[in-house]
């Protein structure tokens, strides 16, 4: 189990907001950063932090989007082989992410259409990347009782309900798995505990997002997913205006 540094781009600034508050009409914002992609990217790499991920929030093909690449690329430049980068990302422009720096391509609406995953789109994506070099993105949302994939910037349900032996069958075309546990991304009031308890028992690389708010949620995780799931922080560290202290995370 260890911590995966973040880096949110939003309007071409590094951001945390409410999950599940992103679409068309704007977000909700917890903190707006003054320091760059590259200075975020700078201090983890000082600290000896790999395998964190820079996501684009913006919609893709828009002046937004195209801003919030140039600002990443200017990370995974710096820092090549050291970042997975989210957001937008298909077939035809994986390879240039990857040509940029970036370690992994993390993709979750492409692979999706009319609620269905579609197999043959993974597979486009792997010839492209390499199964070593791609993450795909389960972000879910609770309904019913059950955890569904939501795509399209967390607003549209899937009809693929998130289980074990879904990652366990989704693990042959990837490197890894990011987990967004959107009803409680960003909001600082703890891990869904029964969320993680249905990742441990997969057989993948993953790492958890959403809800972290204490010290005692890091404890949480590792006790309910056995410490075989790693974990990001956004809103509630320091570096992004929350209580927990960055250096104590990182220790």
């Amino acid at each position: 189990m260890r911590f995966r540094p973040c880096i949110d781009i939003h309007g071409g600034k590094v951001k945390q907001i409410v999950g599940g508050s992103l679409n068309d009409d704007g977000v909700k914002e917890n903190f707006v950063s003054d320091m760059s992609a590259v200075d975020f990217a700078t201090m983890y790499a000082r600290d000896g932090l790999t395998g964190g991920h820079i996501i684009l929030l913006d919609k893709a093909g828009t002046p937004e989007y195209e801003a919030d690449f140039e600002l990443a690329r200017q990370a995974l430049n710096r820092f090549p082989g050291m970042w997975q980068i989210g957001g937008g990302i298909n077939p035809e422009n994986a390879e240039e992410f990857l040509d940029a720096g970036a370690s992994h391509v993390i993709v979750t609406s492409y692979v999706f259409d009319d609620g269905q995953i579609h197999f043959d789109r993974i597979e486009e994506l792997k010839y492209v990347t390499g199964k070593n070099r791609l993450v795909l993105d389960l972000s879910v949302r609770k309904k019913d009782g059950e955890y569904y994939v939501v795509t399209n910037r967390w607003q549209n349900f899937t009809k693929h309900v998130l289980t074990a032996e879904f990652v366990n069958d989704l693990s042959y075309y990837c490197d890894e798995f990011l987990i967004h546990a959107v009803d409680v991304e960003g909001k600082q009031a703890g891990p869904d505990e029964e969320l993680l308890a249905v990742l441990s028992d997969a057989r993948a690389i993953i790492t958890y997002a959403g809800g972290i708010g204490s010290y005692e949620d890091i404890d949480v995780i590792k006790t309910v997913a056995g410490g075989r799931i790693d974990f990001t922080i956004g809103s509630a560290l320091d570096i992004f205006g929350g209580p927990l202290k960055y250096k104590q995370i990182v220790m």
